[in-house]
């Protein structure tokens, strides 16, 4: 498989705070990573660096070939490349259709809603209800369907079965593993590991900003001594 997304020795500030220090890692075409760390490890930071919410102060970051770091947002979201937030950041006042409808407008290729009713029959049920009105499980359906009907080549979910009951977070988890089979490459960051790790392809882990370990998915449930030295579980 082709390397899709390629990041070489990136280094993030918050104000004079070093944060990432020369983190590196590569996505291929159609493969689901996983990015696990504990808490302030770096993980959020590497995906608002990717979609340019942070902007690296070094490194490299090319995304089908193109290079796209320094980019702001709004550029590097057309280029292909959807963060769904942790905070999920829908429009209360919106309904569902015209959330989605909204996310679409400026898409250079955009899904017809058909196409996200049927991932997410949910939330056809639930098409004129207000954004304020859905539930959290339907709030982080909705965010992934937003970023899915702008057509992204690669799609970067930052926590998004935190704070859900077991049986919504077992039906997104379904969802997200039709998405991987059908194509779509996917970053996860996710304290749920053992959800996080049955979804990855490949898992990376961060460690006080510094990437320390890369390993495939089997290799992880196989040797879990590896989550035990870096994460203690």
């Amino acid at each position: 498989m082709s390397a899709l997304l390629e990041v070489e020795a990136l280094n993030s500030y918050y104000g004079d705070s070093h944060i990432l220090f020369d983190v590196s890692l590569t996505v291929a075409q159609h493969e689901v990573v996983a990015l696990l760390g504990r808490n302030g490890a770096g993980k959020s930071t590497t995906l608002k660096s990717l979609i340019g919410a942070v902007r690296p102060r070094s490194g490299r970051i090319t995304l089908d070939g193109e290079p796209i770091q320094g980019l702001r947002p709004h550029a590097i979201a057309a280029k292909g490349l959807q963060l769904v937030p942790e905070d999920r950041r829908i429009f209360g006042s919106l309904n569902v259709e015209e959330n989605l409808v909204l996310a679409g407008m400026t898409a250079k290729s955009r899904w017809p809603l058909e196409r996200a009713w049927e991932i997410f029959p949910r939330l056809k049920e639930r098409r004129r209800s207000r954004g304020t009105d859905l539930s959290g499980g339907e709030q982080q359906m909705l965010a992934i369907a937003r970023a899915l009907v702008r057509d992204p080549k690669l799609i970067l979910l930052d926590e998004p079965f935190e704070g859900l009951a077991p049986i919504i977070v077992r039906d997104l988890l379904a969802t997200c593993r039709t998405l991987a089979e059908a194509g779509q490459t996917i970053i996860v960051v996710e304290q749920n590991i053992s959800a996080a790790v049955s979804l990855a392809d490949r898992v990376y882990i961060l460690n006080n900003g510094h990437m320390v370990e890369e390993a495939s998915a089997q290799a992880v449930r196989e040797r879990p001594e590896l989550l035990h030295r870096h994460l203690g579980v």
